[in-house]
């Protein structure tokens, strides 16, 4: 994501501005603090339909219970948010509430983009519902940014039907499985692809999980550790689906969520990898015809990834109505009401037992999931390189114009110029 107009030292200088600003705020004699508007703005980035349906009902709930705050949502395309977001800070034109993905924190921080509001968290009546490991992905030097709105567990979706038409009879557990599996699902003369890979925007997610699925770290002691050769059997693994053995659509490089969902509904494709916030989605589609799966691991760590969608505040001129806002996603009746409408995964503990989890058999793929699923990496300048810099040297080894070792070299040294 960009950040241009800031360095590190430029987002590091302004924190002890912030911070003092911060501190008076919290001084501020109640007869002020309670002039506060009730009129708060909420910066979110929802895809698909299904979560747009989610976030209406979750506003529609909370207008019941709130009915003196207006809410005022906008919607950022994800490939656009930290950009926008970088520029409402330096601009001074922020909105009091906004999404946060535990990968793009440290630079939100750094950036001084967001409140802290450990104190509010601390004395939240809901937060004993939420375990030590809900917080991890929110926190920085003992500061806590956000509340958990929900949880994404990734999976694997994949038409039985199309298994038992190849003679598999086994889901793949293994990455060599998996592609095994995709090569012989594929089938051009029904112009069937085995599995629907996210080359584009998006795809730099599943770049990383396969780095660290075969052993590479990214960033250790704030130094960049990929490791070279494990880095290039990773991306050789990867891209020969598409260079080598065909096995996903020739749309591959530029597919983002919107072109593999379609693919996997349509019946182009026989396998995709996402997580259960597009269940909705997907059984509106196909019913009954498709099921879930964990995905497959790697040779040295899972390819799943557990995380959790946070809300947080960026301004203190509204901060109570803020809070009121942010802390309602994570009460029960909201967070049945998105996983009604979505399949995302509540983050309380106090819902996550809800009988409409616990007794959905399509569900037992997320709950075995959550149990092997990793935080995905997070420190300044993650989201940057992993989109402006991962993504597309990988997408060059598809389209022929870097071969796996340059691209992987153009990684290490993006990576190098990202954190310094």
């Amino acid at each position: 994501m960009s950040q241009k107009g800031f360095s590190r030292r430029t987002f590091l200088k302004g924190a002890a501005v912030s911070a003092a600003t911060v501190a008076l705020a919290g001084r501020l004699p109640l007869t002020v603090r309670a002039a506060q508007t009730k009129k708060i703005s909420y910066w979110h980035h929802f895809t698909s339909q299904s979560e747009f349906d989610g976030m209406a009902e979750v506003i529609s709930l909370f207008k019941k219970k709130a009915p003196d705050i207006e809410l005022a949502p906008e919607n950022i395309p994800n490939a656009d948010y930290m950009a926008k977001f970088t520029a409402a800070v330096a601009a001074e034109t922020r909105p009091d509430t906004a999404m946060i993905a535990s990968e793009r924190l440290a630079d939100m921080v750094a950036m001084n983009g967001l409140i802290d509001i450990t104190e509010r968290v601390n004395k939240w009546d809901q937060k004993k519902y939420f375990p030590a490991n809900r917080w991890e992905g929110i926190t920085q030097d003992g500061k806590i940014y956000g509340i958990p709105a929900f949880t994404f567990v990734d999976w694997m979706y994949y038409r039985p039907d199309y298994f038992a038409e190849a003679g598999i009879t086994k889901v793949p557990t293994t990455l060599a499985e998996f592609q095994d599996a995709a090569i012989k699902l594929t089938d051009p003369a029904k112009n069937r692809f085995g599995f629907g890979m996210r080359g584009g925007g998006g795809g730099a997610q599943f770049v990383v999980d396969m780095l660290e699925a075969f052993g590479s770290p990214i960033l250790k002691d704030g130094k960049v550790a990929i490791d070279r050769a494990k880095a290039i059997d990773a991306m050789k693994f990867w891209s020969e689906l598409f260079t080598k053995y065909k096995a996903v659509p020739p749309s591959a490089p530029g597919d983002a969520y919107r072109q593999i969902m379609e693919g996997f509904k349509t019946g182009q494709t026989a396998m995709v990898w996402h997580h259960s916030g597009s269940l909705a989605e997907i059984k509106g589609a196909l019913g009954d015809k498709f099921r879930t799966a964990v995905k497959p691991t790697g040779p040295a760590a899972p390819t799943t990834r557990v995380s959790y969608l946070y809300n947080g505040l960026m301004r203190n001129d509204n901060a109570d109505a803020a809070w009121a806002w942010i802390s309602f996603w994570g009460e029960a009746d909201p967070a049945i009401a998105f996983l009604d409408k979505t399949g995302y995964f509540p983050s309380s503990e106090q819902v996550s037992g809800d009988k409409r989890i616990t007794e959905n058999p399509l569900y037992a793929s997320a709950i075995e999931a959550a149990k092997v699923g990793r935080l995905p990496p997070s420190f300044v300048g993650y989201s940057g390189w992993s989109t402006n810099v991962a993504l597309p040297a990988f997408q060059k080894i598809l389209t022929g114009s870097l071969t796996v070792e340059q691209a992987v070299d153009e990684m290490i040294v993006g990576l190098e110029n990202a954190i310094k």
